[in-house]
């Protein structure tokens, strides 16, 4: 997307990746766009939005992952000052926000706590049946030419425990920065 995010009067350009980052590159000169700003998520980014959503004056990138989830990113300042020896009052309006957020994570918690009630006592019933649910997979499997190597993505909607990997030749697994995975090795009877 094309946006104002710095408020210079001159479109940013609001770029969102398949590893996750969100970059903002500024147009100073009429060469080439100069990064002014990036933040990475966790999770390949399906589309990336600039505009106000949150609070009037304050511009903002939303940007949507590949599992559904919105992440806002705000110009709004997260810290206030207050001066020497004063205490920081939260105004009305924040108080509020803060109570709302509050009853409605508890809400949250209270119906998640009913649910799993409700699933063990199906699944206790003789007549449950169990299946696997079937999850649509993002996967990549691409060539990096600087260094010869090839990058596995998988990415699912819900939590990966395991990823097996099964070659018939040697291969030489390469640690990446946004990898939080634990790796094993084990050797592969050739029969």
């Amino acid at each position: 997307d094309s946006f104002d995010i710095l408020g210079d009067g001159v479109k940013e350009l609001l770029v969102g990746r398949d590893d996750g980052m969100i970059e903002i590159y500024n147009f100073e000169s009429a060469d080439d766009p100069v990064l002014r700003h990036d933040y990475a998520l966790s999770e390949s980014i399906a589309s990336i939005q600039g505009g106000c959503v949150g609070k009037d004056g304050y511009d903002e990138i939303l940007a949507a992952t590949y599992s559904g989830w919105l992440t806002g990113l705000t110009t709004e300042p997260v810290h206030r000052e207050g001066g020497s020896g004063e205490e920081l009052k939260l105004s009305q309006e924040m108080q509020s926000k803060i109570s709302s957020l509050r009853n409605e994570l508890e809400h949250l918690q209270m119906k998640v706590l009913q649910e799993r009630e409700k699933y063990q006592q199906s699944s206790q019933s003789s007549t449950a049946v169990s299946s696997v649910p079937a999850f649509s997979v993002n996967d990549k499997f691409t060539l990096n030419k600087d260094d010869a190597s090839y990058s596995l993505i998988l990415e699912v909607q819900t939590s990966i425990d395991n990823v097996l990997v099964q070659s018939d030749v040697p291969i030489d697994l390469l640690d990446v920065d946004k990898n939080s995975a634990v790796v094993s090795f084990s050797s592969c009877d050739s029969e």
